[in-house]
């Protein structure tokens, strides 16, 4: 009967050692990455406040763009660029010199102010791209017709 007690003592030794092996060793190889993973890269979007549907030659409209994240990442550079396809006009940021068609400009701010002066009497039509250094890119498209 001694025998039968030492025999079930050491196998509830074993019992009790097995668990305790087996979440040793799934804790201890859970760690086996040696880097840690930091998301940088996360789309956006873009929101723009209303703008006037008519405009005059020489009027000048103030465009109010934000860019909303959905992640935050420090590094991450905006850059905007623009194409004008119908009429023709001047696009520039605050006082700075007018921005160049398909020329990148960087952007120094999430939130910022355009300002389109017309130089038409004809409708005018325009692409603003905003892209990320990740290569995220949105489209936001403003059309303006002459009013007299």
């Amino acid at each position: 009967m001694k025998n039968y007690i030492k025999i079930a003592k050491r196998f509830a030794g074993i019992l009790y050692a097995v668990p305790v092996l087996i979440l040793t060793e799934a804790i201890l190889s859970s760690c086996n990455n040696d880097e840690l993973e930091i998301r940088q890269n996360f789309p956006f979007e873009i929101s723009v406040m209303p703008v006037p549907k008519n405009i005059t030659k020489d009027e000048t409209v103030e465009i109010r763009l934000k860019i909303l994240p959905y992640g935050n990442f420090t590094a991450t550079r905006y850059y905007l660029r623009y194409f004008q396809f119908d009429g023709s006009g001047v696009l520039k940021y605050y006082h700075e010199p007018p921005y160049l068609p398909n020329d990148l400009y960087e952007l120094s701010q999430k939130e910022f102010r355009l300002y389109y002066t017309s130089s038409s009497t004809v409708s005018q039509n325009f692409k603003i791209w905003i892209m990320d250094s990740f290569g995220n890119e949105k489209e936001v498209e403003f059309q303006f017709d002459h009013k007299d």
